[in-house]
C-alpha cells in the first residue's frame, strides 16, 4: 500500500465561507496530484470559534451550500476539511447512541450541550469527508470543552458513535482511519475515550484535526500526549492544526507527524502556513522534526501572528501607540513592526511636566531604531487648561489620582482623535501584572483596539524586550529602558509601587492556578502582600470588563477565559477565610 497524505495547515478568517473556500481552492490546487489525501484542520470553512454566528441560519444555509460546491469539484482523491453540519437527529447522525461527555482533569466541569436551542436542529462540529463529487461522510466531534476559553457545548451536540473512516484508494487496496477533532485527543480525563475506541475497532492510522489555541509551552505536552497514544497503538498518528488570530486567540499550527513507533518526524511551521506531505507508509529516515522553541521565541512569534491577523482580517493598516520611552510601550512598538512593517507604525509621544527628559530621549531611539515615525505632543498646556477648567470642583483638595489620571485620559483622547482621523487602531501598552493589579487608567491608557501584552507578565515583557534586541542584532530598545526603575510619570518623583519580581509571578500564581493563601505562603509569599493584591485584583474587574481584547499566550489570560464578577464580596476586605 502507498499512499501520499497532505496535511494542509491554513489561516482562514471566521464568517469568510467564501473567502475560505477560495483559500481551500487555492491549497488544492498547489497540492494538485501530489497527494490522494488531502486532510484540513477543524473549522477550516466556517473558521474558528464561529461562536454566536452559529445562531445565524443564514450562516449555516451558506456553510452547507460551501461545502456541497466543494465537494461537486474534488473527483479523483479524498479530502477531509473540518466544518459544522446541522441535522435532525435522525438520518445522517448514524444511529441514536450518544455518547457521554465527562470533565476532563484539571480543566473543570464540561456540559453536555443539545446544540440546540428550540426550533433548531442539532449542530455538529464535524469533519466532513469529501470524494467523488459528493459528500461521503461525516465524522462527527465526541468531546465538547466548555473551559477557559472554550464554550463548545453552547452550541454542539457530542458524536452518537466513534467508528473509523474506510478510505478506498485507487489501486484497489483500503485503509482504515482513526479520525478524530482536536479535544477527541485529550480524552485522558475523560469518561469516553476517543482514542482506545477507534483502536480497538482496528485502524491503520490516526488522524486529529485541530483548531487547539496557543498557549506558551504546550507544544511539548501535546508531542508526549500523541506519543503515548501511539506507543500504546503501534499506528501512525497525524495531527494537523489550525494556524492564524482570531480575536484573543492565537493558533499556532505545528502540525505533527509521529511514526508508529512514537517517533516524531515531521512538524509544520510555527504561527505559518505550511504544508506537509507524508508518503504512507511513513519513512522515518526523512524524519524532519525540530525541538521546542524557546519561550521568548514562542512569545513573539504569537503576539506577532495576533496583531497581524486582528488588523488584516478587520480590514486595518495603520497601528498607533503612545509611546512613553518604558518597556511595556517599546516591546509593543517593536512587536507591531515585526507585525505590520514600519511604514504601518506611528507612535506619538506625550509628555507633561513629569516626565524626565531621558524618557522623551528613548523614544526618539526607539523610533530611529525602528524606523517609524514619532510625532511629539506635549500635553502640559492641556493638563493646566483642563486643571483650571476644573477648579470648581478641584480647588481646595489635595491632589491625587484624579490629576494622575487626568493626563494618562489626555493622551488617549490624542490617541484615538489621530486613530481616528487616519482610520488607524491603537495599541494599548499595558502588560498582565499591570491590569491584574488595576495599575492603568481607564479610558487613558487602556483605550485602544488591542492589548498585544496584557497576557505577559511584567518580567517576561523584559525577558521579550532583551530577545527583540537578540534577533535584531542591535539595541533596537535602548539599554536604559530595559534598566531604569518603572514609573508612569504622572507626579513628581512617582515610581511603580511594586517589586515586579515579587508581585509578577505571585499576580500568575492567583490567576493561572487560584492559589490559596496556605499555598503561597508556603511559597514563601509574604501574607500581607498576598491580601492586598487580591484586594487590588477585585476591585479592578470593572476595568477589565472594558478592556481592549488581550492576545491569549498564558493558562489563563484577562477576557473570554476569565469570568469574574464585578459585584464580588468574597475577598479580603468581606472575608475571613483569606486572612
Amino acid at each position: 500500500m502507498s499512499l501520499r497524505i497532505a496535511l494542509a495547515q491554513i489561516n482562514p478568517t471566521v464568517g469568510d465561507i467564501r473567502g475560505n473556500l477560495e483559500l481551500i481552492r487555492r491549497t488544492l490546487s498547489r497540492i494538485g496530484t501530489q497527494a490522494q489525501l488531502v486532510v484540513f484542520p477543524e473549522g477550516a470553512l466556517p473558521g474558528y470559534p464561529a461562536q454566536d454566528l452559529l445562531l445565524e441560519k443564514a450562516f449555516l444555509t451558506d456553510l452547507q451550500a460551501a461545502l456541497e460546491t466543494l465537494a461537486a469539484e474534488i473527483t479523483d482523491r479524498w479530502v477531509i476539511i473540518g466544518t459544522v453540519r446541522e441535522d435532525s437527529g435522525s438520518g445522517s447522525g448514524r444511529g441514536s447512541r450518544q455518547l457521554a461527555v465527562g470533565s476532563r482533569q484539571g480543566k473543570g466541569r464540561l456540559a453536555v450541550g443539545s446544540g440546540q436551542t428550540a426550533g433548531r436542529k442539532r449542530l455538529y462540529n464535524t469533519a466532513a469527508v469529501l470524494h467523488d463529487g459528493r459528500i461521503v461522510a461525516y465524522r462527527d466531534k465526541s468531546l465538547l470543552p466548555t473551559y477557559d476559553v472554550f464554550d463548545e457545548a453552547r452550541y454542539f451536540t457530542p458524536a452518537r458513535e466513534v467508528e473509523p473512516l474506510e478510505l478506498a484508494l485507487s489501486s484497489g487496496e483500503h485503509i482504515r482511519v482513526g479520525l478524530q477533532i482536536c479535544e477527541d485527543l485529550w480524552d485522558e480525563g475523560y469518561a469516553t475515550k476517543v482514542t482506545d475506541r477507534l483502536g480497538d475497532q482496528g485502524v491503520d492510522l490516526f488522524i486529529n484535526i485541530s483548531a487547539s489555541p496557543f498557549t506558551v509551552d504546550h507544544d511539548l505536552p501535546r508531542r508526549e500526549l500523541i506519543a503515548r497514544k501511539v506507543r500504546r497503538w503501534k499506528r501512525p498518528f497525524l495531527y494537523c492544526n489550525l494556524v492564524g488570530g482570531q480575536d484573543e486567540l492565537v493558533f499556532d499550527g505545528r502540525s505533527l507527524v509521529f511514526d508508529g513507533q512514537g517517533q516524531l518526524i515531521k512538524e509544520g511551521a510555527s504561527f505559518d502556513e505550511d504544508l506537509i506531505l507524508i508518503d504512507y507508509p511513513l519513512n522515518t529516515a526523512t524524519a524532519t522534526a525540530t525541538a521546542t522553541q524557546p519561550r521568548e521565541e514562542q512569545l513573539a512569534g504569537a503576539i506577532e501572528l495576533g496583531i497581524r491577523d486582528y488588523f488584516k482580517k478587520t480590514g486595518h493598516r495603520e497601528a498607533l501607540i503612545g509611546l512613553s520611552g518604558g518597556i511595556d510601550s517599546s516591546v509593543v512598538a517593536a512587536l507591531a513592526v515585526r507585525a505590520l512593517g514600519a511604514d504601518n507604525v506611528i507612535a506619538l509621544a506625550m509628555p507633561s511636566t513629569y516626565n524626565a527628559p531621558e524618557s522623551l530621549e528613548d523614544a526618539r531611539q526607539l523610533a530611529h531604531g525602528l524606523g517609524i515615525e514619532l510625532q511629539v505632543i506635549d500635553i502640559e498646556q492641556l493638563r493646566r487648561q483642563t486643571l483650571a477648567e476644573l477648579s470648581p470642583f478641584f480647588d481646595g483638595t489635595e491632589p491625587g489620582v484624579a490629576e494622575e489620571n487626568l493626563q494618562a485620559r489626555l493622551r488617549g483622547t490624542l490617541l484615538m482623535a489621530v486613530a481616528n482621523k487616519r482610520g488607524a487602531l491603537v495599541l494599548t501598552t499595558g502588560n498582565k501584572t499591570e491590569l491584574a493589579l488595576g495599575y492603568a487608567t481607564l479610558y487613558g491608557d487602556m483605550a485602544g483596539a488591542l492589548a498585544p501584552i496584557g497576557d505577559l507578565p511584567k518580567n517576561d515583557v523584559y525577558l521579550l524586550g532583551r530577545y527583540l534586541n537578540e534577533v535584531a542584532g542591535k539595541k533596537i530598545i535602548p539599554e536604559r529602558v530595559l534598566t531604569k526603575t518603572p514609573s508612569a510619570e504622572l507626579s513628581a518623583g512617582q515610581v511603580d509601587p511594586f517589586d515586579y519580581d515579587v508581585a509578577a509571578p505571585l499576580v500568575e500564581a492567583l490567576v493561572l492556578d487560584h492559589a490559596s493563601d496556605g499555598e503561597l505562603a508556603a511559597q514563601g509569599y509574604d501574607q500581607r502582600l498576598v491580601r492586598d493584591l487580591r484586594r487590588l485584583m477585585i476591585r479592578s474587574e470593572y476595568k477589565r470588563r472594558q478592556a481592549a481584547p488581550v492576545i491569549r499566550v498564558t493558562g489563563k489570560a484577562f477576557g473570554v477565559g476569565r469570568l469574574y464578577p464585578i459585584v464580588n464580596r468574597y475577598g479580603p476586605e468581606v472575608s475571613g477565610v483569606n486572612k
